[in-house]
């Protein structure tokens, strides 16, 4: 029997054909035969591949149905590209995956990257057909293709290759991904964002390399990465869980992470499929054109785009033809009722049907929403000078004009109410007195400037994207012009004074108040058109809006050396810092609930959001949040404990880059502790009281005394 019945899917664009597809089965079939790929033996004794599998998996018809339009030749080299990266997979799994052998396949993965060298650049001679199939395919595209197009399609071979290790670690443990971990790391080891770049070959469509890193294209190629995984894993299902005993796939995540039966799992990641594709069309629709105006893109650089994108949408559609027809996985039994957006999909009410909506907000409920059942990742120890700090920001915030009028709300008793010094202290406990006055002004300047855009600019939003398009000339030395708003004087100074006492970690603060600045102007234009964003979106660009990039740039301390920074990129240490950031989101999304959603009438909080995804209460809603938070403190944890060595060893990494990437970590527990303990005391979250006690801090040096939830336990939930 099959493990479930397939959902409806939501196709709003009809599959086309490519006519040389009989071309590109011929010349495909004879150059696997040519490459070796049906003669590699297996372990156990058979082939990989034989000609009859490699005929009934069909992937002519894949590449004909997701590049209709181009000719013979391009789609030949591309079906070629994928019978490649599919036998990669298999031959993978049965020579690594299976036998767990993980010193093995890092050598051989490591090796398997010289075969995508600069055009000119020697090559290894090859050993198998997995290094002969790259080699070949790799030099016949590269000819036509720019330095930045083969900067990226290294990049996501890279990941697609050296991510399968990830799989390996998680199948060695038996350990199954929680879902924000899963999508971030489904999209390098899934493949994806390495079709989209052979989208750009095939669709002779190749991104401008100044757009290539914006946000709207990012965010293009992810959502399109995410959507192709999800529907991979709902016809995968059968045979890579209950046939080949893998745990990478998103219904296995679902049916662990919520509890739930597997078809109601598989429903509910055909709903985030859907949302998926609901954002690919949104940023294509309202995000790209407004990036061709900010940029002043040429005709030519609009049309390139504009062809990307169709390819795109051409690669969804005909993804899912290919994948019904496809010997390799289970493409039965479609039409057997109300299956797909809209039907059950948690363990929220035992019996229930839940159906889901997710463009009818919620209703916004009275009343505080009580945070409980969160770990506290450490005590968290404050700064010593966090009595200099607490006399200095008062005085600060006045006389640089942040108190009202300059943002409604903002006086001496809710700034003192909001302690911004107390999170900076337990954030950052071991900086100097006056690294810690800084810090504790960063806090609070970030914090003014989201109270204005929620509380002013949402109003006058043309005011506000001008405020925001504004900012960046105040981080130069000296600013580009004279600052004409109280936000803008505070940063010109804030920048000032970071660039005096840091100049070697300014760029990282830059780049990092850059990114805070992006994600504040989505924030601003999802509220203006009250939009309640898509789940995985949110969760993203809050790592940037609640400032997590800039406290990890604002720890960077001096003197860090070089080889540390040539590692941050890493999957690994990003897994941790991602971890981090998540978990420092999600908290502050619990206890900013009343805040935000019932006082401030926002869109934008993931409580509020799993409220509208999953047509639930709050309450259940922030049981969910609460169960992500701990996940990603868990997954934090085995990352560091587990992964980090075999990451250092691996790498063969340095002890002065080992120290300082240690270092690193442990400000990122700082960074979970001290938001936690911060959110559990401050005054900012809870209904206005003059005679507030302050939180309790047992001495200069002592504990944050928390009174949240207890330690974890060895299996890391809740004791």
């Amino acid at each position: 029997m099959k493990p479930f019945t397939l959902p409806d899917f939501y196709l709003p664009h009809p599959p086309r054909l490519n006519p040389h597809l009989e071309f590109a089965r011929s010349h495909s079939l004879d150059w696997a035969k040519r490459l070796g790929i049906l003669d590699e033996p297996d372990p156990a004794g058979g082939l990989v591949w034989d000609v009859q599998r490699l005929e009934r998996m069909d992937f002519a018809l894949l590449c004909a149905y997701t590049h209709p339009d181009c000719d013979a030749e391009a789609l030949a080299l591309v079906t070629e590209w994928y019978v490649w990266v599919f036998f990669f997979d298999d031959d993978f799994l049965a020579k690594f995956k299976n036998g767990r052998q993980r010193a093995a396949a890092t050598q051989y993965l490591e090796r398997l990257e010289l075969f995508m060298a600069e055009p000119g650049a020697p090559v290894p001679e090859p050993r198998n057909p997995a290094e002969a199939g790259l080699a070949d395919c790799w030099s016949r595209t590269i000819p036509s293709m720019s330095a930045g197009w083969r900067r990226r399609m290294v990049l996501s071979t890279h990941n697609l290759m050296v991510e399968s290790m990830w799989e390996l670690d998680n199948i060695a443990r038996d350990r199954v991904a929680n879902p924000l971990e899963y999508i971030e790391m489904r999209r390098r080891v899934g493949g994806a964002p390495w079709s989209a770049n052979l989208v750009e070959y095939a669709a002779g469509a190749e991104i401008p390399d100044r757009f290539a890193a914006e946000r709207p294209l990012r965010v293009l190629c992810d959502t399109f990465s995410d959507a192709v995984h999800l529907r991979n894993d709902l016809f995968s299902y059968e045979r890579e869980v209950r046939i080949e005993g893998e745990n990478a796939n998103a219904v296995l995540v679902f049916e662990t992470f919520l509890g739930l039966p597997t078809q109601t799992a598989a429903n509910l990641v055909n709903d985030l499929l859907t949302t998926r594709l609901k954002q690919f069309e949104d940023t294509a629709e309202v995000e790209v054109p407004q990036l061709f105006l900010a940029r002043a893109a040429a005709p030519a650089e609009q049309a390139a785009v504009g062809r990307y994108i169709l390819g795109l949408q051409d690669w969804q559609s005909g993804g899912h033809e290919w994948h019904m027809r496809s010997s390799r996985y289970m493409n039965s039994g479609l039409d057997t009722g109300p299956t797909g957006l809209g039907t059950a999909t948690a363990r929220l009410v035992p019996g229930l049907r839940i159906q889901l909506n997710q463009h009818t907000p919620p209703r916004r409920s009275p009343g505080d929403l009580t945070v409980a059942g969160l770990s506290t990742p450490d005590l968290a120890t404050p700064n010593p000078h966090l009595a200099a700090a607490r006399a200095d920001l008062p005085q600060w915030v006045a006389a640089t004009g942040l108190l009202e009028p300059a943002a409604p709300g903002w006086t001496p008793h809710s700034v003192a109410e909001a302690d911004f010094a107390l999170l900076a202290a337990l954030v950052h406990p071991e900086v100097d007195e006056p690294g810690l006055i800084l810090r504790s002004r960063w806090c609070a300047w970030g914090f003014h400037l989201g109270d204005l855009l929620s509380h002013a600019y949402r109003a006058l939003p043309v005011a506000g994207r001008e405020q925001l398009r504004r900012l960046p000339q105040f981080l130069a030395d000296p600013p580009a012009q004279a600052p004409g708003t109280p936000v803008e004087r505070a940063l010109a100074q804030l920048w000032r004074d970071t660039s005096a006492t840091d100049p070697a970690g300014r760029q990282q603060v830059r780049a990092a108040v850059l990114e805070s600045i992006e994600a504040w102007q989505l924030w601003l234009d999802n509220e203006v058109r009250r939009r309640i964003p898509d789940p995985v979106d949110h969760l993203e660009n809050r790592r940037a809006a609640f400032g997590g990039r800039l406290v990890t740039a604002l720890g960077r301390p001096a003197g860090h050396p070089r080889a540390a920074d040539a590692l941050a990129d890493t999957s690994v240490l990003r897994q941790l810092e991602n971890s981090a950031l998540d978990h420092a989101g999600l908290v502050n999304d619990l206890y900013s609930y009343r805040r935000e959603i019932h006082d401030g009438g926002e869109h934008q909080n993931l409580v509020y959001i799993t409220q509208s995804f999953l047509n639930c209460s709050r309450e259940a809603a922030r049981d969910i949040v609460v169960d992500l938070a701990e996940e990603r403190l868990c997954q934090f944890e085995q990352t560091a404990r587990d992964r980090l060595p075999v990451f250092f060893t691996d790498h063969r990494v340095a002890d002065p880059a080992r120290e300082a990437v240690l270092a690193q970590v442990r400000r990122w527990q700082q960074y979970m502790a001290g938001n936690l303990a911060w959110h559990a005391g401050t005054g900012r979250y809870t209904a206005s009281a003059p005679q507030r006690p302050r939180p309790p801090i047992a001495g200069p040096t002592g504990p944050f005394v928390s009174a949240l939830g207890g330690r974890r336990t060895s299996t890391g939930r809740p004791a």
